[in-house]
């Protein structure tokens, strides 16, 4: 009865919000700079075709809400399944659309559709020199207590996409389950996970894989820690790495390795749902599960410097803010003005938030979001849009 409730309730709540979201907010006052606007891309509970796209544009200081729908009224099923990454190249932006088995791909500007491209249980993507990476479990997407041995043991791989046909051109098989992954000095690095093997014999991954770009083969697989989930390159090339733990005893972590002297570099005895690199600064959020912890841990809001390799911030929110916020989820830096963007998941079926706090860490501005808002990508001709 109480599952019935809480199908009618989530029901009644998508179809007042597709009213809803169209509309266009207003927020803030307007900023001209040469970031035009930015992105989010709300993940969307799984199962239940809730991902969803919003824009915010700095000239009018406004959010426009659920603007793919709106862009492509006839598209079948919407958005899809749960959006897991965002990313823009040329003039096109590319939506990965993890259970729906896609990557999206619009026009930048107008969110209109140009096509799909049919990857299997995709995760993240990178661009490189006219090419898209994408990274892929290759197997059926797994809830908690199902699947089966073939799809715990199940190989994942990198897919090599042509941007301007996307078609894709080639396959490299990595290690199990991977997930983000960065492209330095003509290599790619690609965290496995391993995270369909929880309870299982096999146990976590714990490897990041490196590919060759050039012949495109699996070159390496580097030993870091269990469960890997991030992975990002700074400017002087060192990887960072972090990891999930396994739910129980092992807390995740953050692992620093310098791609050139093939060495970890440092660890860090910090939490980490998400990061997000500007410059020198990673901005690390988290927001962990743990049985130990009987449920989700308070959040965090750390600042390491890449380049001297300490935390140089222990709470970037610097005004009590993050007393509100319930569940810390997405990360992103305006290039420009510095201003932080957080999205808050909250509950996770329901609506979360979108907040924005000034380089000081002062709270500026909170907006409601769509379904698990997570994911930003910046809009600027002349800036390095991730």
């Amino acid at each position: 009865m109480l599952f019935i409730l809480a199908l009618t309730l989530l029901v009644s709540c998508r179809e007042d919000e597709e009213i809803y979201l169209k509309e266009v907010v207003p927020i803030t006052q307007p900023e001209y700079t040469s970031v035009e606007g930015f992105y989010l891309l709300n993940e969307g509970m799984m199962q239940w075709n809730l991902a969803s796209l919003d824009y915010y544009d700095y000239s009018t200081g406004a959010l426009s809400r659920d603007i793919y729908l709106s862009a492509n009224p006839t598209v079948v099923m919407e958005l899809g399944d749960v959006g897991n990454d965002i990313g823009i190249y040329g003039s096109k932006m590319y939506m990965v659309i993890n259970c729906s088995d896609k990557v999206e791909v619009v026009d930048k500007r107008t969110v209109k559709r140009i096509g799909q491209i049919n990857i299997p249980n995709c995760r993240y993507i990178k661009f490189y020199q006219g090419y898209a990476y994408v990274s892929s479990y290759v197997g059926p997407v797994v809830l908690e207590g199902e699947g089966s041995d073939d799809d715990v043991y199940q190989l994942g791989a990198v897919f090599k996409v042509d941007t301007t046909t996307l078609q894709i051109v080639d396959k490299c098989v990595v290690g199990r389950q991977p997930d983000e992954l960065d492209i330095v000095d003509g290599k790619i690095y690609v965290a496995n996970s391993g995270g369909y093997s929880q309870g299982a014999k096999i146990g976590y991954e714990n490897t990041v894989s490196v590919i060759d770009i050039e012949t495109f083969k699996e070159i390496e697989r580097i030993p870091i820690a269990i469960n890997l989930l991030g992975c990002k390159c700074d400017k002087r090339g060192i990887l960072w790495v972090s990891s999930r733990g396994d739910y129980h005893g092992t807390e995740s972590m953050l692992y620093a390795y310098d791609t050139q002297k093939h060495r970890m570099v440092k660890t860090f005895d910090v939490r980490v749902a998400n990061t997000w690199m500007d410059g020198d600064s990673l901005y690390v959020i988290s927001n962990e599960w743990s049985e130990l912890a009987e449920g989700f841990s308070s959040g965090t809001y750390k600042i390491i410097n890449t380049k001297t390799l300490e935390v140089v911030s222990e709470n970037f929110i610097t005004d009590g803010t993050d007393a509100r916020i319930k569940k810390p989820y997405g990360i992103a830096v305006n290039p420009i003005t510095k201003d932080i963007l957080l999205a808050d998941a909250y509950s996770y079926v329901d609506f979360g938030f979108l907040y924005c706090f000034g380089p000081d860490g002062k709270y500026k501005w909170r907006i409601r979001a769509g379904n698990i808002p997570a994911h930003f990508v910046f809009l600027g001709e002349n800036i390095n849009e991730q």
